[in-house]
């Protein structure tokens, strides 16, 4: 079953996203294996992310193989702190 993530990054920025997803995602513009949907954008308080993946499994591979070591490793210019962090399943998903 598909699995939602949301951050939400209170003062983010674009460029803080930038430098941020650079180091968690493939350099040719793809997405991380598992990971079907990405968008991001500036919000009322900062800077929200919302990824889909393919199941919970794949998100926790990609939560815990690539994103937590890079973040805790730190980016030049990414973000300073932890997302607060909404996760769900997806039950019911529409397209055109």
């Amino acid at each position: 079953m598909a699995y939602g993530v949301v951050h939400r990054f209170a003062g983010g920025t674009d460029e803080q996203y930038q430098a941020s997803i650079s180091a968690v995602h493939p350099s040719d513009g793809s997405l991380p294996e598992g990971q079907v949907f990405h968008v991001a954008g500036p919000s009322a308080d900062g800077w929200t992310i919302v990824a889909i993946h393919d199941s919970e499994e794949r998100w926790e591979q990609f939560r815990d193989g690539a994103l937590r070591p890079r973040m805790q490793a730190g980016t030049d210019d990414g973000f300073t702190a932890p997302p607060e962090e909404t996760t769900f399943e997806i039950h019911s998903q529409a397209s055109p």
